[in-house]
């Protein structure tokens, strides 16, 4: 596996910006900077360009996603872009039936509790991954030199959806099916690493200069739990992936016991959510693993004081790691005033690496 020689990564455009340097363990000319969640949300912008549309139908519209990925970086000189789409979009794709309702979060038509559901489950086609990319190519042809990240959620976050069929507050029916049904389990796994896996791969070799998996709910499990019931998918998504020579990022909240496990999974870089100081997770690591984050973001509406003491804290923290990319320990609250955020960006940059 190998990316095309018009690849950002390997026509020279990208292989030196500070944000892949830092993923590398390199030392970059300033400290990169990217926020979960930037593209959109916060952004008066980003409400003009999604009125009226649907969240999962703007992610399919490609100059409407690649519009929507560039705003942040426009607004905020963030070092990257992150591609605008949602981690239940390799569900809409293969063709299952799920819709983010509107303050609630994604729900699917019908959960997947059974060994018959998981068997009728559809095949994500590569023909049906075309916006994906085009949406991607688009975006990186606007970006230039900055990189574009690429994400897809991870397995079990993704099974858990499936699982629920909706959001869930302690994930209780995947952690229920993984003990209880244990085939059928690692079956569900097993169909959304692939899912994830070929969504993440679909951004890559379209343009995006590195790859993030985000598990958001793997904060629920227990370390033995991971290890045995999730680890494994985890890594069968990143094989989708794993020969392309791009930088792989992985996160999840509320994973601080989880750090070691997830970095094994065959990840480059670790995020690290704002629950554990930086010079911790790098102990944890070994000190030998690059980190991403990790501001907390409930201090981007207090006095400015306040959280530039914070972030300050946070690059020194950063400091102790092989390699540091700034972010928030999750994502951009919406109510976030974006002048915070471009301020915040400008003292990062201020500080020398």
């Amino acid at each position: 596996m190998t990316l095309n020689a018009s690849h950002p990564l390997m026509d020279g455009r990208t292989a030196d910006s500070d944000l892949i340097t830092a993923y590398r363990g390199g030392k970059p000319g300033r400290r990169p900077v990217w926020f979960m969640r930037q593209a959109g949300r916060s952004l008066p912008e980003y409400r003009e360009a999604r009125q009226g549309i649907a969240m999962l139908d703007s992610c399919l519209k490609p100059e409407l996603a690649a519009e929507i990925t560039l705003q942040p970086v426009r607004r905020h000189d963030v070092d990257a872009g992150i591609f605008f789409s949602d981690i239940v979009i390799p569900l809409k794709l293969a063709g299952v039936d799920v819709d983010i309702v509107p303050g609630v979060g994604p729900v699917l038509g019908a959960p997947v509790r059974t060994a018959a559901d998981v068997a009728a489950l559809p095949e994500l086609t590569d023909e049906a991954l075309e916006p994906i990319r085009e949406a991607v190519r688009l975006t990186v042809a606007e970006l230039g030199k900055k990189p574009l990240i690429g994400f897809a959620g991870a397995p079990f976050t993704l099974a858990a959806y499936m699982v629920e069929g909706r959001p869930s507050r302690d994930h209780l029916g995947p952690r229920t099916m993984m003990h209880s049904d244990p085939g059928t389990w690692n079956a569900l796994a097993a169909w959304a690493a692939d899912a994830s896996g070929k969504f993440l791969r679909a951004q890559l070799e379209a343009g995006a200069s590195a790859g993030q998996l985000f598990d958001s709910w793997a904060g629920s499990l227990s370390l033995a739990d991971y290890r045995r019931r999730v680890a494994p998918a985890s890594t069968r998504a990143l094989d989708h992936v794993r020969g392309l020579g791009v930088p792989l990022v992985h996160f999840g909240t509320g994973t601080s016991e989880l750090l070691v496990a997830m970095r094994d999974v065959g990840a480059d870089v670790i995020g690290v959510d704002y629950r554990l100081p930086l010079d911790e997770a790098n102990r944890r690591l070994g000190g030998r693993t690059p980190l991403q984050g990790n501001i907390d973001p409930a201090l981007l509406s207090a006095p400015w004081e306040v959280l530039e003491a914070h972030v300050r804290d946070v690059l020194a923290a950063g400091s102790a790691a092989p390699g540091h990319v700034v972010n928030l320990g999750h994502g951009v609250p919406p109510e976030t005033d974006p002048t915070v955020l471009t301020r915040v960006v400008e003292l990062i940059h201020s500080v020398a690496p």
